[in-house]
Protein backbone atom coordinates (compact mmCIF):
# COMPACT_ATOMS: atom_id res chain seq x y z
CA UNK A 1 0.00 0.00 0.00
CA UNK A 2 1.57 3.48 -0.81
CA UNK A 3 2.71 5.08 2.03
CA UNK A 4 0.63 8.07 1.79
CA UNK A 5 -2.36 6.11 1.71
CA UNK A 6 -2.33 5.16 5.19
CA UNK A 7 -1.29 7.09 8.88
CA UNK A 8 -0.46 5.57 11.79
CA UNK A 9 -3.26 5.19 14.45
CA UNK A 10 -0.67 5.92 17.48
CA UNK A 11 -2.53 9.23 19.59
CA UNK A 12 -5.14 9.91 17.47
CA UNK A 13 -7.53 11.84 19.95
CA UNK A 14 -10.11 13.92 18.38
CA UNK A 15 -12.88 14.92 19.99
CA UNK A 16 -15.09 17.18 17.05
CA UNK A 17 -16.61 20.17 18.70
CA UNK A 18 -18.19 22.32 16.57
CA UNK A 19 -21.36 24.31 15.45
CA UNK A 20 -21.93 22.99 11.89
CA UNK A 21 -24.82 21.39 11.14
CA UNK A 22 -22.82 17.82 10.73
CA UNK A 23 -24.82 15.57 7.72
CA UNK A 24 -27.29 18.77 6.77
CA UNK A 25 -29.81 17.00 8.76
CA UNK A 26 -30.96 20.51 10.10
CA UNK A 27 -30.20 24.06 7.89
CA UNK A 28 -27.06 25.63 8.28
CA UNK A 29 -28.52 29.08 8.18
CA UNK A 30 -30.92 29.63 10.89
CA UNK A 31 -33.00 32.02 8.60
CA UNK A 32 -33.85 28.78 6.72
CA UNK A 33 -34.69 26.27 9.68
CA UNK A 34 -37.11 29.81 11.36
CA UNK A 35 -38.72 29.72 7.97
CA UNK A 36 -39.31 25.88 8.49
CA UNK A 37 -40.56 26.43 11.49
CA UNK A 38 -42.82 29.63 11.57
CA UNK A 39 -44.91 27.73 8.52
CA UNK A 40 -45.14 24.53 10.41
CA UNK A 41 -46.51 25.83 13.30
CA UNK A 42 -49.09 27.76 11.40
CA UNK A 43 -49.86 24.97 9.07
CA UNK A 44 -50.26 22.71 11.99
CA UNK A 45 -52.67 25.39 13.90
CA UNK A 46 -54.40 26.02 11.12
CA UNK A 47 -55.27 22.62 10.12
CA UNK A 48 -56.28 21.65 13.88
CA UNK A 49 -56.10 18.20 12.97
CA UNK A 50 -57.49 15.55 15.84
CA UNK A 51 -54.31 14.28 17.55
CA UNK A 52 -53.57 10.62 16.77
CA UNK A 53 -53.98 8.65 19.73
CA UNK A 54 -50.01 8.51 20.42
CA UNK A 55 -50.39 12.00 20.59
CA UNK A 56 -53.17 11.94 23.49
CA UNK A 57 -51.16 9.25 25.35
CA UNK A 58 -48.20 12.02 25.21
CA UNK A 59 -50.52 14.40 26.43
CA UNK A 60 -51.39 12.62 28.90
CA UNK A 61 -48.30 11.47 30.63
CA UNK A 62 -47.16 14.60 30.75
CA UNK A 63 -50.28 16.00 32.62
CA UNK A 64 -50.65 13.18 34.82
CA UNK A 65 -47.48 13.20 36.04
CA UNK A 66 -46.42 16.07 38.32
CA UNK A 67 -42.66 15.56 37.36
CA UNK A 68 -43.55 15.23 33.37
CA UNK A 69 -45.43 18.46 33.78
CA UNK A 70 -42.70 20.29 35.90
CA UNK A 71 -40.21 19.51 33.43
CA UNK A 72 -42.67 19.73 29.97
CA UNK A 73 -43.68 23.25 31.15
CA UNK A 74 -39.85 24.81 32.49
CA UNK A 75 -37.83 23.74 29.71
CA UNK A 76 -40.13 26.04 27.98
CA UNK A 77 -39.82 28.89 29.98
CA UNK A 78 -36.46 28.36 30.58
CA UNK A 79 -35.91 28.85 26.29
CA UNK A 80 -34.49 32.39 26.57
CA UNK A 81 -31.68 31.49 28.38
CA UNK A 82 -30.34 29.66 24.92
CA UNK A 83 -30.75 32.11 22.66
CA UNK A 84 -30.10 31.88 18.98
CA UNK A 85 -27.72 34.04 16.90
CA UNK A 86 -28.34 38.03 16.51
CA UNK A 87 -31.06 38.35 13.55
CA UNK A 88 -31.94 34.66 13.31
CA UNK A 89 -35.68 35.68 13.60
CA UNK A 90 -35.66 33.47 17.29
CA UNK A 91 -38.69 31.41 16.42
CA UNK A 92 -38.98 29.41 19.48
CA UNK A 93 -42.59 27.17 20.68
CA UNK A 94 -44.26 28.61 23.32
CA UNK A 95 -44.56 25.57 25.40
CA UNK A 96 -45.73 21.88 25.67
CA UNK A 97 -49.72 21.73 23.66
CA UNK A 98 -47.73 23.93 20.71
CA UNK A 99 -45.29 21.40 20.79
CA UNK A 100 -48.02 18.11 20.78
CA UNK A 101 -50.22 19.89 17.91
CA UNK A 102 -46.73 20.65 15.76
CA UNK A 103 -45.45 17.14 16.30
CA UNK A 104 -49.25 15.58 15.85
CA UNK A 105 -48.97 17.45 12.17
CA UNK A 106 -45.24 15.86 11.84
CA UNK A 107 -46.61 12.33 11.69
CA UNK A 108 -48.48 12.57 8.20
CA UNK A 109 -45.45 14.18 6.56
CA UNK A 110 -41.96 13.47 4.61
CA UNK A 111 -39.00 15.49 4.43
CA UNK A 112 -38.91 17.49 1.95
CA UNK A 113 -36.10 18.45 -0.34
CA UNK A 114 -34.60 21.74 -0.34
CA UNK A 115 -31.60 23.56 -2.15
CA UNK A 116 -31.38 26.12 0.86
CA UNK A 117 -31.36 23.75 4.14
CA UNK A 118 -33.36 20.69 4.72
CA UNK A 119 -35.13 19.60 7.66
CA UNK A 120 -34.58 15.90 7.69
CA UNK A 121 -35.41 16.14 11.31
CA UNK A 122 -38.23 17.54 11.93
CA UNK A 123 -39.13 16.81 15.88
CA UNK A 124 -35.38 17.65 16.23
CA UNK A 125 -36.06 21.49 15.14
CA UNK A 126 -39.35 21.90 17.03
CA UNK A 127 -36.95 20.51 20.14
CA UNK A 128 -34.08 22.21 19.31
CA UNK A 129 -34.08 24.59 22.12
CA UNK A 130 -36.18 23.33 24.96
CA UNK A 131 -33.44 20.07 24.40
CA UNK A 132 -30.89 21.76 26.09
CA UNK A 133 -32.55 23.74 28.80
CA UNK A 134 -31.96 22.40 32.32
CA UNK A 135 -35.43 20.84 32.14
CA UNK A 136 -35.19 19.17 28.71
CA UNK A 137 -31.73 17.29 29.80
CA UNK A 138 -33.68 15.92 32.45
CA UNK A 139 -36.60 15.34 30.75
CA UNK A 140 -35.40 13.59 27.68
CA UNK A 141 -32.86 11.15 29.75
CA UNK A 142 -36.13 9.90 31.80
CA UNK A 143 -37.07 6.51 30.37
CA UNK A 144 -40.44 7.72 30.84
CA UNK A 145 -40.34 9.90 28.05
CA UNK A 146 -37.73 8.16 25.71
CA UNK A 147 -40.80 4.89 26.06
CA UNK A 148 -43.15 7.68 24.65
CA UNK A 149 -40.82 8.98 22.06
CA UNK A 150 -40.53 5.38 20.83
CA UNK A 151 -43.98 5.07 20.21
CA UNK A 152 -44.32 8.75 18.34
CA UNK A 153 -41.70 7.48 16.16
CA UNK A 154 -43.02 4.19 15.58
CA UNK A 155 -45.77 5.84 14.12
CA UNK A 156 -44.34 8.35 12.35
CA UNK A 157 -42.46 5.36 10.55
CA UNK A 158 -45.47 3.52 9.55
CA UNK A 159 -46.56 6.45 8.01
CA UNK A 160 -43.02 6.92 6.17
CA UNK A 161 -43.13 2.88 5.19
CA UNK A 162 -46.84 3.88 3.28
CA UNK A 163 -47.39 4.97 -0.25
CA UNK A 164 -48.94 8.44 1.50
CA UNK A 165 -45.80 9.71 1.98
CA UNK A 166 -44.50 9.53 -1.72
CA UNK A 167 -45.80 12.89 -2.09
CA UNK A 168 -42.65 14.38 -2.00
CA UNK A 169 -40.98 11.69 -4.85
CA UNK A 170 -41.98 14.17 -7.75
CA UNK A 171 -40.00 16.86 -10.08
CA UNK A 172 -41.90 20.19 -8.25
CA UNK A 173 -38.58 22.33 -6.57
CA UNK A 174 -39.15 20.77 -3.06
CA UNK A 175 -39.31 17.10 -4.79
CA UNK A 176 -37.08 14.54 -4.38
CA UNK A 177 -36.79 14.08 -8.15
CA UNK A 178 -35.89 17.18 -9.45
CA UNK A 179 -32.93 17.87 -11.34
CA UNK A 180 -31.62 19.23 -8.57
CA UNK A 181 -31.96 17.03 -5.77
CA UNK A 182 -31.54 13.93 -8.01
CA UNK A 183 -27.70 15.70 -8.86
CA UNK A 184 -27.85 16.13 -5.07
CA UNK A 185 -27.99 12.77 -4.14
CA UNK A 186 -26.16 11.06 -7.18
CA UNK A 187 -29.30 9.16 -8.33
CA UNK A 188 -27.13 7.56 -11.07
CA UNK A 189 -25.15 5.72 -8.75
CA UNK A 190 -27.93 4.01 -7.08
CA UNK A 191 -30.77 1.40 -8.61
CA UNK A 192 -34.19 3.54 -9.41
CA UNK A 193 -36.71 3.00 -12.07
CA UNK A 194 -37.06 6.66 -13.96
CA UNK A 195 -39.67 5.00 -16.10
CA UNK A 196 -42.48 4.07 -13.35
CA UNK A 197 -44.24 6.38 -10.93
CA UNK A 198 -41.85 7.61 -7.91
CA UNK A 199 -38.66 5.78 -9.77
CA UNK A 200 -40.31 1.98 -8.72
CA UNK A 201 -39.66 3.18 -4.36
CA UNK A 202 -43.04 2.16 -2.55
CA UNK A 203 -42.38 4.98 0.04
CA UNK A 204 -40.33 7.48 1.50
CA UNK A 205 -38.44 4.75 3.42
CA UNK A 206 -37.83 2.66 0.59
CA UNK A 207 -36.32 5.70 -1.27
CA UNK A 208 -34.70 6.75 1.59
CA UNK A 209 -32.37 3.50 1.82
CA UNK A 210 -31.77 2.98 -1.68
CA UNK A 211 -29.14 0.54 -2.73
CA UNK A 212 -26.27 1.08 -4.80
CA UNK A 213 -26.05 -0.61 -8.36
CA UNK A 214 -23.63 -3.60 -8.64
CA UNK A 215 -20.10 -2.32 -8.67
CA UNK A 216 -20.51 1.64 -7.32
CA UNK A 217 -18.76 0.77 -4.05
CA UNK A 218 -16.01 -2.58 -4.48
CA UNK A 219 -14.81 -4.08 -1.66
CA UNK A 220 -10.96 -3.12 -0.22
CA UNK A 221 -8.62 -5.77 -0.96
CA UNK A 222 -11.54 -8.49 -0.55
CA UNK A 223 -8.64 -10.93 -0.29
CA UNK A 224 -6.64 -9.36 2.02
CA UNK A 225 -7.61 -10.10 5.76
CA UNK A 226 -5.91 -7.33 6.92
CA UNK A 227 -7.45 -4.45 5.05
CA UNK A 228 -10.54 -3.62 7.52
CA UNK A 229 -13.33 -1.83 5.32
CA UNK A 230 -15.64 1.21 5.75
CA UNK A 231 -19.02 0.22 7.55
CA UNK A 232 -21.15 3.03 6.14
CA UNK A 233 -20.91 5.60 3.65
CA UNK A 234 -20.12 8.30 6.18
CA UNK A 235 -17.30 11.86 7.41
CA UNK A 236 -15.18 10.85 9.84
CA UNK A 237 -16.12 12.33 13.75
CA UNK A 238 -13.31 10.93 16.09
CA UNK A 239 -11.15 8.39 16.41
CA UNK A 240 -9.92 7.24 20.25
CA UNK A 241 -7.29 5.10 21.11
CA UNK A 242 -6.13 3.42 24.64
CA UNK A 243 -10.07 3.69 24.98
CA UNK A 244 -10.98 2.87 29.19
CA UNK A 245 -13.45 0.39 30.76
CA UNK A 246 -15.02 3.65 32.30
CA UNK A 247 -14.98 7.39 32.09
CA UNK A 248 -15.90 10.30 32.68
CA UNK A 249 -18.45 10.42 28.93
CA UNK A 250 -20.41 13.59 29.72
CA UNK A 251 -17.47 16.08 30.04
CA UNK A 252 -16.49 18.28 26.72
CA UNK A 253 -14.05 16.42 25.54
CA UNK A 254 -16.63 13.16 25.49
CA UNK A 255 -14.45 10.22 25.94
CA UNK A 256 -15.27 7.00 24.81
CA UNK A 257 -16.62 4.83 28.60
CA UNK A 258 -17.04 1.19 26.94
CA UNK A 259 -19.13 -0.04 29.90
CA UNK A 260 -21.62 2.51 29.43
CA UNK A 261 -21.16 1.77 25.20
CA UNK A 262 -21.31 -1.66 25.38
CA UNK A 263 -23.90 -1.92 27.62
CA UNK A 264 -21.64 -3.90 29.50
CA UNK A 265 -21.78 -6.49 26.56
CA UNK A 266 -17.76 -7.75 25.97
CA UNK A 267 -16.62 -4.90 27.86
CA UNK A 268 -13.26 -7.06 28.52
CA UNK A 269 -12.24 -7.36 25.53
CA UNK A 270 -12.06 -4.31 24.32
CA UNK A 271 -10.49 -2.20 27.21
CA UNK A 272 -7.21 -0.45 26.11
CA UNK A 273 -8.64 -0.70 22.15
CA UNK A 274 -9.78 1.70 19.58
CA UNK A 275 -12.49 3.38 18.85
CA UNK A 276 -13.57 4.77 15.58
CA UNK A 277 -16.90 7.10 14.89
CA UNK A 278 -18.25 8.97 11.81
CA UNK A 279 -21.59 10.46 10.38
CA UNK A 280 -24.04 9.61 7.97
CA UNK A 281 -25.32 12.73 5.95
CA UNK A 282 -28.81 13.46 4.69
CA UNK A 283 -28.34 12.61 1.22
CA UNK A 284 -26.14 9.65 1.56
CA UNK A 285 -26.53 5.95 2.04
CA UNK A 286 -28.02 4.24 4.80
CA UNK A 287 -27.04 0.94 4.88
CA UNK A 288 -24.58 -0.96 7.10
CA UNK A 289 -21.63 -3.24 5.56
CA UNK A 290 -19.66 -6.10 7.62
CA UNK A 291 -15.89 -4.15 8.13
CA UNK A 292 -14.35 -8.06 7.82
CA UNK A 293 -15.35 -11.45 7.00
CA UNK A 294 -16.30 -13.32 9.67
CA UNK A 295 -19.25 -14.71 12.21
CA UNK A 296 -21.79 -12.93 13.61
CA UNK A 297 -21.20 -13.84 17.37
CA UNK A 298 -24.05 -11.90 18.95
CA UNK A 299 -26.81 -8.94 18.42
CA UNK A 300 -27.49 -6.97 20.90
CA UNK A 301 -30.33 -4.25 20.91
CA UNK A 302 -30.09 -0.98 23.42
CA UNK A 303 -33.34 1.27 24.27
CA UNK A 304 -32.18 4.59 24.92
CA UNK A 305 -32.41 7.68 24.68
CA UNK A 306 -33.69 10.25 21.28
CA UNK A 307 -33.23 13.54 22.61
CA UNK A 308 -30.51 13.75 24.84
CA UNK A 309 -27.85 15.55 24.51
CA UNK A 310 -24.29 16.71 26.58
CA UNK A 311 -25.07 19.55 29.14
CA UNK A 312 -21.04 20.15 28.64
CA UNK A 313 -21.36 21.57 24.95
CA UNK A 314 -24.04 24.27 26.38
CA UNK A 315 -26.83 25.39 23.30
CA UNK A 316 -25.86 23.27 20.56
CA UNK A 317 -27.53 25.06 17.30
CA UNK A 318 -26.85 21.49 15.76
CA UNK A 319 -28.36 19.77 18.45
CA UNK A 320 -27.39 16.43 19.18
CA UNK A 321 -24.77 16.97 16.75
CA UNK A 322 -22.01 18.25 18.84
CA UNK A 323 -23.19 15.56 21.57
CA UNK A 324 -21.98 12.56 19.36
CA UNK A 325 -19.57 11.28 21.35
CA UNK A 326 -22.32 11.42 24.53
CA UNK A 327 -25.08 9.67 22.64
CA UNK A 328 -22.47 6.85 21.86
CA UNK A 329 -23.39 5.90 25.50
CA UNK A 330 -26.80 7.07 25.53
CA UNK A 331 -29.20 6.55 22.46
CA UNK A 332 -30.90 4.15 21.27
CA UNK A 333 -28.63 1.99 18.97
CA UNK A 334 -27.65 -2.13 17.81
CA UNK A 335 -24.51 -3.56 18.69
CA UNK A 336 -23.50 -6.29 16.06
CA UNK A 337 -20.50 -8.38 17.71
CA UNK A 338 -17.96 -9.93 14.97
CA UNK A 339 -15.79 -12.69 14.91
CA UNK A 340 -13.39 -11.87 12.32
CA UNK A 341 -11.78 -14.84 10.90
CA UNK A 342 -8.20 -13.04 11.12
CA UNK A 343 -7.24 -14.27 14.49
CA UNK A 344 -5.58 -10.82 14.48
CA UNK A 345 -8.53 -9.35 14.49
CA UNK A 346 -10.64 -10.86 16.55
CA UNK A 347 -13.94 -9.79 17.67
CA UNK A 348 -14.98 -6.19 16.52
CA UNK A 349 -17.96 -4.27 17.11
CA UNK A 350 -19.70 -2.27 15.00
CA UNK A 351 -22.82 -0.11 16.61
CA UNK A 352 -25.06 2.07 14.76
CA UNK A 353 -26.40 4.47 16.59
CA UNK A 354 -29.95 6.53 16.26
CA UNK A 355 -29.82 10.01 16.34
CA UNK A 356 -32.92 11.82 17.14
CA UNK A 357 -35.74 10.83 14.83
CA UNK A 358 -33.49 8.20 12.96
CA UNK A 359 -33.57 5.60 15.74
CA UNK A 360 -34.51 2.38 13.69
CA UNK A 361 -31.80 0.22 13.74
CA UNK A 362 -32.72 -2.93 11.69
CA UNK A 363 -29.77 -5.73 11.74
CA UNK A 364 -30.32 -7.97 8.42
CA UNK A 365 -28.18 -11.13 9.58
CA UNK A 366 -28.81 -13.05 12.55
CA UNK A 367 -26.08 -14.58 15.22
CA UNK A 368 -23.68 -16.98 14.32
CA UNK A 369 -24.47 -16.22 10.55
CA UNK A 370 -21.18 -16.07 8.36
CA UNK A 371 -20.33 -12.64 6.72
CA UNK A 372 -17.84 -11.66 4.62
CA UNK A 373 -16.21 -7.73 4.00
CA UNK A 374 -18.39 -5.67 2.55
CA UNK A 375 -21.79 -7.79 3.17
CA UNK A 376 -24.91 -5.95 4.12
CA UNK A 377 -25.68 -6.26 7.90
CA UNK A 378 -28.38 -3.89 8.73
CA UNK A 379 -29.61 -0.33 7.86
CA UNK A 380 -30.90 2.87 9.58
CA UNK A 381 -35.01 3.89 9.10
CA UNK A 382 -35.32 6.49 8.22
CA UNK A 383 -32.26 8.20 7.47
CA UNK A 384 -28.54 7.83 9.03
CA UNK A 385 -26.83 8.95 11.93
CA UNK A 386 -23.65 8.15 13.26
CA UNK A 387 -21.75 5.01 13.98
CA UNK A 388 -19.00 3.52 16.02
CA UNK A 389 -17.03 0.49 15.44
CA UNK A 390 -14.71 -0.59 18.60
CA UNK A 391 -11.53 -2.62 17.64
CA UNK A 392 -9.37 -4.79 20.32
CA UNK A 393 -6.40 -3.62 22.14
CA UNK A 394 -3.18 -3.48 18.98
CA UNK A 395 -5.14 -4.66 16.63
CA UNK A 396 -4.88 -1.07 14.51
CA UNK A 397 -1.70 -0.47 12.81
CA UNK A 398 -2.95 1.97 10.91
CA UNK A 399 -6.23 4.07 9.35
CA UNK A 400 -6.31 5.45 5.65
CA UNK A 401 -6.28 8.55 5.69
CA UNK A 402 -9.58 9.54 4.22
CA UNK A 403 -10.29 8.11 7.65
CA UNK A 404 -8.80 10.42 9.82
CA UNK A 405 -10.98 13.58 10.74
CA UNK A 406 -8.96 16.33 9.16
CA UNK A 407 -11.50 19.49 9.72
CA UNK A 408 -11.23 22.80 11.82
CA UNK A 409 -12.94 20.87 14.52
CA UNK A 410 -11.40 17.65 14.58
CA UNK A 411 -14.31 16.32 11.79
CA UNK A 412 -14.63 15.71 8.03
CA UNK A 413 -17.36 17.00 6.34
CA UNK A 414 -16.53 14.28 3.01
CA UNK A 415 -18.06 10.76 2.96
CA UNK A 416 -15.09 7.72 3.01
CA UNK A 417 -17.12 5.56 0.84
CA UNK A 418 -19.01 2.40 2.19
CA UNK A 419 -16.45 -0.87 1.66
CA UNK A 420 -13.59 1.60 0.95
CA UNK A 421 -10.22 0.63 3.03
CA UNK A 422 -10.26 2.10 6.74
CA UNK A 423 -7.42 0.49 8.30
CA UNK A 424 -5.04 -1.78 8.61
CA UNK A 425 -4.60 -4.88 10.88
CA UNK A 426 -1.18 -5.31 12.37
Amino acid sequence: MPDQQIVKSTHLRTSASQTSRLGRWLPSHYSHLNHWLKTTIETAERKAAPFHPVIKEFQAMIESDPVMYMYFTQMFQQQPAFPPPPNSGDVKLQNYRQMLVVINHVLTTAPEFNTTGMVGFPINAILDFPMITPAGLAAFLAPKVNAMFRKVLKVWTQFLDSEDSRYVLNTSSSGWLSPEALDAIHMDEFIHQPNKPFFGFKSWNDFFIREFKPGMRPVAEPANTKAIANACEAAPYAISTNVKESDTFWIKSQPYSLQQMLDGKHVQEFIGGTVYQAFLSAESYHRWHSPVSGTIQSIHQVEGTYYAEAAAEGFDPAGPNNSQGYIAHVATRALIFIEADDPAIGLVCLMPIGMAEVSSCIVTVREHQKVRKGDQIGYFQFGGSTHCLVFRNGVISQFAVGAVPQGPNGSNSVNLNVNALLAIAK
